[in-house]
This record gives structure tokens, sequence and C-alpha cells, in this order.
């Protein structure tokens, strides 16, 4: 057996099922595509579910992968043990009702013992317990000796997930010899020891289950096989784990030159390296697929790890970011396979060092409060738990994800209280948890209508506003009926329809469906995953019945301003990377026919300048009259004449280009003017944060800039009405005017909160009291400022250094408590942020402050004279 380096064994595997008139598909995105069930793709198999389950036509009913894959239920462990890992390649070569159990294991065994020329004494093949046929086909026909043959039960040899298509599997074991086994002599397939080693699963697809226990036979069976490169590399190289396979150990290394370590040497360096490793292998190629760090869904899993790994760096003494450029390595060691890596790998390095940066600012202040936290609970030697409020506190104020705070405490020996941090957050996750699509209209369930038996629809829209069309579907709250008549809020299913449906940023169209005097107005237009696309709305007048022969209508003037928008987006795009940089990326988008928005990759906000550079340059498109042409062409062409591609976004092999002469080339399935000078004006109207990493423009285009100019023509004439001024070039210098008078009056209102301060404090010494050598001054004023309360408070503080002032005050509807402290009563034990906490508490307000200064709400203004009686025992318990 010949040691053979990762990246040729997955074009091997890949070659071979080619030469077995398989189609080679690229691996899917990590982001899955339509399916709500996975935050991320976690197998071969799952991005192919379409073609499984019929709702998608396959490009070759033979069809071989090697998909990314990101599993992280056992995150914990990773770096623990060296057999845990969050990213995995999965080769696979599936069959989609063309070949079955015969061709599968005839091609799996030649792969194994003629292709790679493993030893036929070291595999071992495991079948499901009453599956003879397959058992017959391994011996017989692919010479397995019957000694080198498992029967395993229904837990480990048949795949099955509830209801629908299941069926038995068989799996190919490596015999890695008797010095990794348990030395049991009943050491078999299915010990738990090291000694045999699953390599590849073939699962059998054929039956239909209920999920009650019955089981139908397919017509056509399908075969789904599963084999993780890095285990099968493992074999090929003779390691014992993925972190020692070549490509994967060339990235550890890079990680002990920054941390000047050894490997095998200690075992915490070691788990450090392998959390290092492993967690810099996922992020390159989450961040590669469009995911960006967040608080929530993938994005929380992407910074989970990088805080994870760059944690773990300090730990090495690593103090400076350094992953970002470990992250040079991931890519070098991929590229044969991913060259899509090399194109955004500064962009890739700039999330990644970014995230380091923003996780240095907090962790240190953070580290140290969870270690003074973990130590006091340590030396009080009472319960080992970490209060769920603390952890709260260290997720909120220090950014330290509750799975780092438990994993930190669990190396002390230390639980966490997270059903009391759950509770606290609880908020915070059902705000940030992913709404449901929303659905328009109360007659469609996208669920329920997942499944027609209608043929996809033709789109005419690219060329006419207007088309005859003929009703295949009529639908009332996702039922199908024959007929809807006058106020029914319904869909329209036709053979054809100009009608776009919503897609890639763009909105679906309005406009009306009519037959004679009957009108059916559609207030939105989607597709289903089947190709029908579906008209929104209700009837207005009239009824429509299937089979009926009718005119499908647009909305020209929307079209034409969604059409305008949407090329100005593509425009925009084009100008962004040219002034900002190429890791300009778009990160969503919306065109409709009011405005433009445009989500792109960006670390900072934009400054005017770049703003009004970008600008210029989308409106010197327009004014170039640039024709905007739009062709249908393989995508591997498409790509070489430079055409940009939406991240993480899986394409056909054809695919629709808009090319904006010399200035842009995109995939692209949305509408577009056939020539910039129809756009008329781009004007920008806002640019802002949507999340870490991520900026947002919004843009109005055509008669949208004319509205726009209308609009601040009629703000800047109604201010001058209201400054009672003639012309409105005097505008400008009537505000700084205005500007310039307001803060010198403001400056006066406050030397006279100043004198009326001093005034009410030369008063108020008279009244102090004496508590345990400490002088105490507390009044309540109604109506006063805050400002004059602070004030007032400062002055007496000032004035004498063994002194505590306490002022409520109100104003209208707000009340506040201001508590100062000077430096004796201090030093005695006095502080004014405890005490504007208590009393404040008595008002049910919340406040608190420095130990000189505080200040707080008041919520109950009937309690402040409770509140005030009690400033005696509250001072009294401080006081040394």
């Amino acid at each position: 057996m010949k040691w053979t380096g990762l990246n040729e064994l997955r074009e091997k595997y890949l070659s071979f099922f080619e030469s077995k008139r398989h189609t080679r598909l690229n691996s899917f995105s990590l982001v899955p595509q339509g399916d709500n069930s996975l935050l991320l793709i976690n197998s071969g198999m799952a991005p192919l579910k379409p073609y499984f389950l019929g709702t998608q036509t396959p490009p070759n009913v033979r069809v071989t992968t090697c998909q990314k894959c990101i599993r992280t239920p056992d995150i914990e462990r990773v770096g623990k043990t060296s057999r845990h890992g969050t990213y995995f390649e999965m080769l696979g070569n599936f069959s989609f009702g063309d070949y079955f159990k015969e061709e599968a294991t005839q091609w799996a065994w030649e792969f194994f013992t003629e292709v790679l020329e493993m030893p036929k004494e070291k595999l071992y093949v495991s079948v499901y317990e009453q599956d003879d046929e397959a058992y017959d086909i391994w011996t017989k026909h692919r010479g397995v000796d019957p000694s080198h043959m498992v029967r395993l039960g229904k837990a480990d040899n048949f795949w099955e997930h509830g209801s629908g298509p299941c069926g038995p599997c068989s799996e190919i074991y490596f015999d890695r010899g008797e010095e990794k086994g348990c030395g049991s002599p009943d050491c078999m397939v299915g010990c738990d020891c090291d000694r045999y080693v699953e390599v590849w699963n073939l699962v059998f697809t054929q039956f239909n289950s209920d999920g009650k226990g019955n089981y139908e036979k397919m017509e056509k069976p399908n075969i789904d096989t599963g084999m993780g490169l890095e285990r099968l590399a493992c074999m090929m190289q003779s390691v014992d784990n993925l972190f020692e396979v070549d490509t994967v150990q060339n990235i550890m290394k890079h990680v002990i030159e920054f941390a000047d370590v050894e490997y095998k040497k200690d075992e915490k360096t070691d788990v450090s390296l392998r959390v290092i490793t492993d967690h810099i292998r996922s992020t390159t190629f989450m961040i590669s697929d469009g995911i960006l760090p967040s608080n929530v869904g993938r994005g929380y899993v992407l910074r989970r790890l990088l805080r994870r790994a760059a944690r773990h760096g300090r730990l090495l003494g690593i103090k400076e970011p350094f992953l970002f450029k470990v992250c040079d390595t991931v890519i070098n060691e991929n590229l044969s396979a991913y060259p899509e890596l090399f194109e955004k790998a500064e962009y890739i390095k700039k999330v990644i060092r970014i995230e380091e940066e923003n996780f240095a600012k907090t962790v240190d202040n953070g580290m140290e409060l969870l270690n003074n936290i973990l130590n006091r609970i340590i030396s009080d030697n009472k319960e080992m738990i970490l209060s769920g409020d603390d952890a709260f506190k260290l997720n909120d104020t220090f950014g330290f994800p509750l799975d780092l705070t438990v994993e930190i405490a669990e190396e002390k020996g230390i639980a966490v209280d997270k059903d009391r941090f759950n509770e606290l957050l609880k908020q915070q996750k059902e705000t940030a948890r992913q709404d449901r699509k929303s659905k328009t209209g109360s007659s469609w369930s996208e669920d329920n209508m997942s499944n027609l038996d209608l043929p996809h629809t033709i789109f005419t829209g690219y060329k006419v506003f207007d088309d005859k069309a003929e009703i295949l579907g009529l639908f009332i709250d996702s039922q199908p009926c024959e007929q809807i008549s006058e106020g029914d809020d319904a869909i329209i299913i036709l053979d054809k329809t100009p009608f776009y449906a919503e897609s890639g940023g763009q909105v679906g169209d309005n406009g009306v469906i009519s037959i004679g005097e009957s009108t059916f107005i559609v207030s939105d237009t989607k597709k289903l995953a089947g190709g029908q696309i579906i008209h929104i709305g209700t009837v207005d007048a009239g009824s429509f019945s299937v089979k009926n022969k009718v005119v499908a209508s647009i909305d020209k003037d929307l079209r034409l301003s969604t059409m305008r928008n949407h090329t100005s987006a593509h425009l925009l795009q084009s100008a962004l990377r040219k002034i900002l940089g190429d890791h300009v990326h778009q990160a969503g988008q919306l065109v409709n026919s009011s405005y433009c928005r445009f989500d792109f990759n960006h670390f900072s906000a934009m400054t005017s300048e770049e703003i009004a550079k970008v600008e210029n340059m989308v409106n010197a498109y327009i004014l170039s009259s640039l024709d905007v042409v739009v062709d249908e062409m393989a995508i591997d062409e498409a790509k070489k004449l430079g055409a940009m591609a939406l991240f993480g976004e899986k394409y056909g092999d054809v695919v629709r280009v808009v090319n904006v002469n010399s200035a842009s080339m995109e995939f692209c399935g949305g509408t577009h003017v056939d020539n910039t000078s129809k756009i008329g004006l781009f004007k920008i109207i806002s640019e802002s944060s949507v999340a870490a990493g991520v900026r947002r423009i919004e843009a109005v285009t055509g008669t949208g800039v004319l509205e726009l100019l209308s609009l601040k023509t009629s703000t800047i004439n109604d201010a001058c009405l209201a400054l009672k001024l003639a012309n409105t070039n005097e505008l400008v210098a009537k505000c700084t005017s205005i500007t310039a008078e307001v803060k010198e009056l403001q400056k006066e209102i406050e030397e006279l909160n100043n004198e009326i301060a001093s005034f009410r404090v030369n008063g108020l010494f008279d009244k102090a009291i004496e508590i345990d050598g400490v002088r105490l001054v507390s009044a309540y004023f109604n109506p006063v400022k805050s400002d004059v309360l602070r004030a007032m408070a400062d002055k007496i503080r000032d004035k004498e250094a063994n002194i505590i002032a306490v002022f409520a005050g109100v104003n209208g509807t707000a009340g506040s408590f201001v508590v100062s402290c000077g430096k004796e009563a201090i030093e005695k034990g006095a502080h004014a942020g405890k005490i504007a906490k208590e009393v404040s508490a008595i008002t049910n307000g919340k406040g608190g402050g420095r130990p000189d200064s505080a200040m707080a709400g008041i919520v109950d203004k009937f309690k402040i004279d409770e509140a005030l009686s009690a400033l005696t025992d509250i001072i009294s318990g401080m006081i040394k």
C-alpha cells in the first residue's frame, strides 16, 4: 500500500468515478441552500437532498463529489482528543435511480484494492443482519472471505431518519493491526478499540418508511455513499489521527512556529495545537463561503470557533493576532481543490484579523474578571458553581460566549449555572432567533405547496410586459380549487408569465391578470421549489377557473423603476470595489421600485469623501450611456470572462450574465435596463452598519432622485419659512448664527444654575447631621433639573471633605438622586455609588456610580421621603 497525500487521494477518487460515467460536481457551499433544517452542511448527501427527494433534477443520474462539511456537536471535545474535529471533507458517489448494490460494491472494492492497492486481508465488510443480498454480493461476487464479513443490527447498519427513503448499509473497515487493538480475543469489527476503523459507508436506499415500522420497496432505489477524506488519508499514510495527515500537519507546523513549542511533548500544549489547527481550517472555509462572525446562527458558530482558537493561542503564549497568518497555509494546502480560496484570500484574512483584534480588546479584562470569580469560588470552599449572573455579565460586558466560560471553568473543576444564564439571556435569544420567512397574503404556505404536480412556469418577462397564458392551478389557503370569485384572496399559477418572481434580492412584480371583465390584482409574485411561479393576490371583479385563457400584465412603471434600481446595484458594487478594494462583495440586496438597498462586506464606516467618489463613479457610468448586454453561457466560460458570482450561491452549468460594458459583469437572473442612460441619475441616501463587517447603502434612481430632490427642496423652504427668511441662500448663515446664540444662552443658563446651587448650598450646611463621624446633608427639590442637583452636590463635596450629600429632585415626570462623598468620608467607608443604588431601590429605581459621585433614578415619587429617611441606616452600615 503506497503512501498517498490527501490532495492526491481526493483527485484519485473523483477521477475514478468520472471513469465510471459519474458527473463530478464541485463542493457545495457550507451554507445550506433552501434547507432550513441545517445550520451548516454536515454530510456529502445533505446538499443533494433535492435530487434524492425528486424536487430537482440532477445533472446526471450518477454524481460524485468531495463535499466540505462542518460538524460542531462535539466542539468541546476538539483538541482534548485527537479523534474529534469540526471540519472534514466527505467523498461520495451517488446514484439517483440508476445503479445499485452490484455496481456500488464492485467499484468500492476496485477503488480500494486496485487503485489504492489496499491489501485485501486488511479489509473487512459489515452488512445489515437481514441483508442477505448484500452479503452474497460481497462474498460471491467481490470475493470477500466470509471470515472478514460481519452482520450488524439496525442501530449500526440501517440508515433511517424518520419517515421517507431509507435502507440497509454496508461499511468497509480497515484493520490497523493487533498493536492498535484492545487485546481481547473477541476483538472484531464493531469493537470500540482503535484496531478496526470504518472508512467507507455504502447506503442502499431501497425502502420508503412511514415512520411507524412499515417499509415499502422503492421502484427505483438509490445509492448514497460517504467516506471521510481525512480518515482515508490516515489509513494510506499510516498515521493515528487527522492531525498527522500531511496537509493538516503542515497547518499545525505553522502554528508551532508562532508558538515556538513542540507537538507531543506536553498534553496541554497538544490540546491547544489541535484546537487551533482544526478551527482555522473550519473558519477559513466558512468565511470563504460568505459566513461572517455574529452572535446568531452560523455566524455565532464561526465566532465561537475563532475565539476558541484565539484563546488557545494565548495559552501557548501568542499575544498578537496570528490566526489570519496561519490562514495562508490553510489556503495553500487546499488550493488544488478549492481555487476560490486564492481569489478570496485577502478578504478571508481580513475577517479573521478583525475578529482576533476585537476579541483581544475584551478578552484580557474578561479573563481577569473570570479568574477572580473562579479563584473566589475555590477560596470560599463552598459549592463549586459559577453563577448564571456572573456568566451573563461576562457574556454581556466582555463578549465571553457561555461555552468559553464553561470550558475555562471546567478546567478548574467548577460548573456553571446554565439555567440561570439562559433565563437572563432569553429575551436576547428570542430577539436574535431567526424569524420564519414571511408569507405574503393569507392564501399560501410554501410547505403545503412544495410538491405540486404541475409543470414549471415559463418566464417571458425578460422580453415582454404583457402575455397571454393559461391557468394551470388555483389555490385558496394553499388548497387547490377549480374556481375563485370576487373578494377571494388566492393564488394563480399560469403556464407562462411576464411576472418576475422574487429572487436574488429583486422583489416580485405587481400587476393584473384578466379575462374579459374579470380582474385579479397581483400583489406579489414568488417561485416554488418545483419551478412554478405563483401570483398572489385578490380577485377584484368577476371569477376565474382552471384552464381559463387570460392576459397577464405587469405594472410597467413599477417594473421599469425596479430595473433601474437593479442595474444601479451592479454599478454600485463595481464602484465600491474600485474605491474601497476587491474585498467588497455583495452580502445582501433588495431592489424594488422605490430604492436600491445593497449590503456589502467592509469593516468600517465609509467617509463622506468615499461616498461621494462612489456616487460620482456610478453617475459617470450612467451618463456614459453604456449598453447592458445579457447572455446565457457555460459557467466556466463566464468565470473566464471575469463575471462575478454571489458568495455562497450554487449555480448550474449554464448561467445568465449581465454585462455593463467596461463597468460591471455579474451572474444575475434579474431584470435590467438595456442602457445605463435609462437609469437617469443615482443618489446615495444613507450608509450604515448592518452587522459586524457588513455595511449597507441605500440609494435611489430615476424618478426616485426627483422625489428626493422635491422633498429636500420642501424641507429647505419650510425651514426658511420657520426662520422668516425670504431667500434660501441665507439659510446656512442663519443656522450658524442661531447655533452660536443657543451656545451663548446655554453658557448663561449654566452660570445661573451654579449661582442657584451656591445660594441653596449655603443654607444646607446648617441642616447637616452627624452619622458615626461623617456629616450628612440631604434635601428634596421640586422642580429642579438634574444638572442643578449635581452642581449643588459637587459644591458641598468641594467645601468639606468629611461630608456626604444626597439630593432628590423631580422635574416633570422625571426624578433622580444625586450623591457625592468627600475624600475623608470615602476613607471612612462611604461610597456614593452604593448609597445611590440603595436609596433609589426604595423608590423602585436603579443607579450607581463612583465612590465620590453617583446618580440614580426615581420611579415612585411618593417614596422619596421614605428613601431619604433611610439614609441614616444606609450610611451607618458603611462607615468603618
